[in-house]
């Protein structure tokens, strides 16, 4: 694990406070003046933009994360999680509850503090009741933002025993992040050891050598009401809108579109910079959707090289449900097509070449995409892709195909290796040492964006000499 610079909570590392904050017995005034200096060191290791999710622990760390969000230009959401606490000392942590089933315990507090079984049983119940109340609460007409391939900065507004933010941990973990991160504005020295596992890197700018209660540190620490949750997601919500349009007033050319397919009207975003000699159409893989942000991290390094992106949903809210249709190869093919050819239809994408890129589940719609002629893909990419679902059409893909797999993922590498062989234009499989299947690891999306960009913008020249453009 990684562990962030000066102040960053290193064993034996203190930030001494002026003589003021001494007196005062406290470091900050509010959790909103936490935040601003929580971010002031998160912004040094984290990137800008909408590749980064920052996530609030509720109730607290939700303000605390709007200010971090706001420096960072970044989403916001909610992990929620649930402490529970000692029975007879309710601010000491046995343990914590999170989404998704998760639960972690502290052992040696529910040890020492003599938790019976059922004593524990009975607080879990309680607090899982509050879990899903709030879950209703924050999530209603709000879905959850995709963690899937994004850097996540966890925020709370302090650490005591870390069971909470542990949990946290965990839950975010398994929605497929590029890397953790564990932001708090003040915890106790040697914190960073318990997120060993869990954590990839962890900032605090405030370690005190006297801490035992995370509101020793604030002037005002009053509890966070459910109403001031919200309305932190919103203005996060409503000033990400605003930097959105504002980016697209910059590029002068991105909008919001509905892609017709079939029966359906599909959402998506069409990036085109002047100029582009390809537009790329973005299939994602099952489960994910047009937020997902390793696809949104690859659009946004081809948008840089020039080149046009639409990165959209394959499927409705209500077929995603349906775990059957995220599979349905020759449906999602379909639904990739149609996107193609409405693309070369927009005033943006008129003349231009189109390509594809796809990521797992995806991959094979690209490829069955490709295989049609009158589709004329110009070029693929594959992340992580699965081809072998694409079936038959791989015998009848011509366009020019880099498979990029990684290199710790060896069932998807030989699967890859077969398909490649079954191609029958011009081919590259590309393997990326000591990446695993969805590219978490620093610098393996990186790698995933430039090969990406290299290819694309290679083969639109290729194709455009080949038309006579």
């Amino acid at each position: 694990m990684e562990t962030m610079g000066k102040r960053a909570g290193r064993p034996g590392e203190t930030h001494t406070p002026g003589a003021g904050e001494e007196a005062a017995g406290m470091f900050y005034r509010d959790r909103q003046e936490a935040g601003r200096r929580l971010a002031d060191e998160v912004r040094s290791v984290v990137p800008a933009g909408e590749g980064t999710l920052v996530l609030g622990l509720p109730r607290g760390g939700v303000p605390v994360g709007e200010e971090v969000a706001a420096a960072l230009r970044a989403p916001l959401d909610v992990c929620l999680v649930r402490k529970l606490g000692v029975p007879t000392h309710p601010e000491l942590a046995a343990g914590a509850l999170g989404e998704d089933g998760v639960r972690v315990l502290n052992e040696d507090v529910v040890d020492l503090a003599r938790v019976s079984p059922g004593e524990l049983a009975a607080v879990e119940e309680r607090e899982r009741e509050v879990l899903e109340r709030r879950a209703r609460a924050y999530h209603e007409g709000r879905p959850r933002i995709d963690a899937e391939g994004r850097t996540v900065v966890l925020v709370d507004d302090g650490i005591a025993t870390g069971a909470t933010e542990r949990a946290a941990c965990q839950v975010v973990r398994a929605r497929g992040p590029r890397r953790i991160v564990v932001a708090v504005p003040v915890a106790p020295r040697g914190w960073t050891a318990k997120f060993e596992g869990l954590a990839d890197v962890c900032v605090c700018p405030f370690t005190p050598a006297d801490f035992s209660a995370i509101g020793q540190f604030y002037a005002d620490f009053a509890e966070v009401p459910d109403a001031e949750v919200l309305a932190c997601l919103t203005r996060a919500a409503d000033r990400l809108g605003r930097d959105r349009a504002g980016s697209r007033d910059a590029a002068g050319g991105s909008r919001e579109v509905s892609v017709p397919a079939g029966q359906v009207r599909l959402p998506g975003e069409l990036t085109v910079p002047e100029g582009a000699p390809m537009v790329v159409v973005f299939a994602h893989g099952s489960g994910s959707s047009r937020h997902s942000g390793r696809n949104r991290f690859v659009a946004q390094e081809l948008n840089r090289a020039g080149l046009g992106t639409l990165l959209f949903d394959l499927l409705t809210a209500r077929e995603d449900r349906d775990r059957a249709m995220r599979f349905d190869i020759p449906l999602l093919a379909d639904r990739l097509g149609a996107a193609v050819r409405w693309v070369r239809e927009t005033p943006e994408g008129r003349g231009r070449e189109v390509g594809c890129f796809g990521a797992s589940t995806g991959a094979a719609a690209a490829l069955r995409t490709a295989a049609d002629p009158a589709a004329g893909v110009a070029a693929v990419v594959s992340r992580g892709g699965r081809p072998d679902l694409a079936g038959a059409g791989l015998d009848r893909v011509t366009a020019p195909t880099l498979l990029i797999v990684g290199g710790h993922d060896p069932a998807v590498l030989d699967l890859n290796r077969q398909a490649r062989v079954r191609l029958r234009g011009p081919s590259e499989l590309t393997v990326v040492p000591g990446a695993t299947h969805l590219f978490e690891e620093p610098g393996a999306l990186e790698s995933v964006a430039d090969l990406a960009r290299d290819w694309f913008v290679h083969h639109s020249a290729a194709a455009s000499h080949r038309r006579g453009g």
